[in-house]
């Protein structure tokens, strides 16, 4: 089949860097791409996103005249159109972001799109890879991989650490990781696995915590904080990722896996009552709900491994608060893209009531 496919197009495109980008509509994806073609505006970015709901074309709108970029539509499970965007732009480089991310959907929705995105479509991704004999494959993952740990624990995760997911859509995720170094260690298909903390910034979709709690504040309605609020993540921003991730696609070792984070460690009150303060909101719109199942307790990353490669964040633990503000700032800058947002989530959830 592969065969078959023409490259009649490769051509024009040759000269420089070619990465295509799965899942660069949607958050970390979008932020990225526009990293990348601020720092390199030579490379060809190609742009590869199903767009199911939180994949967000708006995200890209101040680039999506730039020659430099282009947005093919597709799903990373389908080998043969992977193959067909791959040879049409004659790519070099592949990034996958590509995923069903959202926890609380794992745990009470359908897991079998988990599945088949984040495990079956890494392997689709990663047989492209080794046909099309690109040079480097770089799949993002989570810590959430790894499981869990005590908030009394002196430890944090290493690329040592065992993997142990506690959620679907962990456990899915780590198919996928799983698949990256089987490839490698198979076949020599050049692929990178990195493992994140938690993201924030600009683009976010508003089912992820600090868009939500903004989103819920920005509305004078009550912010619901799962349990006693104590879980903690490492939270990095989506630049310092960006960063991170362009540092491993130049000077990364194939086949081995990365762990990237900024010794952030903040609990969701300690976060919740940040953004309440900064939007200016009193403490009392905060109301504690039922937790959820298996809620992971800690997360948090030793990112030795990459610091010694030379990257170093922007934002850092003192700077999160600035980084926070920001974060803030842009939606509140940027309303046309929140009321987007607002009606699209109105959508799907009468649509999922619809159904239900």
């Amino acid at each position: 089949m592969l065969s078959s496919i023409k490259n009649t197009d490769s051509a024009k495109y040759r000269g420089a860097v070619k990465l295509m980008v799965a899942g660069g509509a949607g958050f970390i994806g979008s932020n990225f791409i526009h990293y990348m073609l601020g720092k390199y505006p030579d490379y060809e970015i190609v742009n590869y996103d199903k767009l199911t709901y939180a994949g967000n074309l708006d995200n890209l709108k101040s680039i999506e005249t730039n020659p430099h970029y282009h947005f093919e539509q597709g799903d990373i499970t389908d080998l043969t159109r992977v193959n067909e965007v791959i040879k049409k732009y004659g790519i070099t480089h592949l990034i996958n972001f590509a995923a069903e991310t959202h926890v609380d959907r794992s745990i009470h929705g359908g897991i079998k799109d988990f599945v088949l995105t984040n495990s079956l479509g890494v392997q689709m991704l990663l047989d492209a890879a080794r046909a099309n004999n690109l040079e480097l494959m770089l799949q993002v993952s989570t810590d959430e991989v790894y499981g869990a740990l005590g908030l009394d624990e002196d430890r944090k995760f290493t690329e040592d650490t065992p993997i142990m997911p506690n959620m679907p859509y962990a456990a899915a995720k780590a198919g996928g990781d799983l698949m990256c170094h089987a490839y490698w260690v198979t076949h020599k298909t050049p692929v990178i696995v990195t493992h994140c903390s938690n993201n924030y910034g600009p683009y976010q979709y508003p089912e992820k915590l600090i868009p939500f709690f903004i989103f819920k504040a920005m509305d004078d309605q009550p912010v619901p904080v799962y349990g006693d609020g104590l879980n903690v993540r490492d939270w990095i921003h989506a630049v310092d990722h960006s960063r991170a991730l362009d540092l491993l696609l130049h000077k990364g070792t194939p086949g081995e896996v990365y762990n990237i984070g900024v010794d952030n460690e903040r609990n969701n009150l300690e976060i919740t009552k940040m953004v309440l303060k900064i939007l200016g909101k009193p403490e009392s719109l905060m109301t504690f709900v039922q937790d959820r199942p298996g809620h992971d307790r800690r997360y948090a990353i030793d990112a030795t491994k990459i610091l010694a490669l030379g990257w170093e964040p922007v934002y850092t633990r003192d700077k999160f608060e600035q980084g926070l503000k920001e974060t803030v700032q842009w939606y509140l800058d940027n309303s046309e893209w929140v009321h987007k947002i607002h009606a699209r989530m109105s959508e799907i959830n009468q649509h999922i009531s619809a159904k239900g």
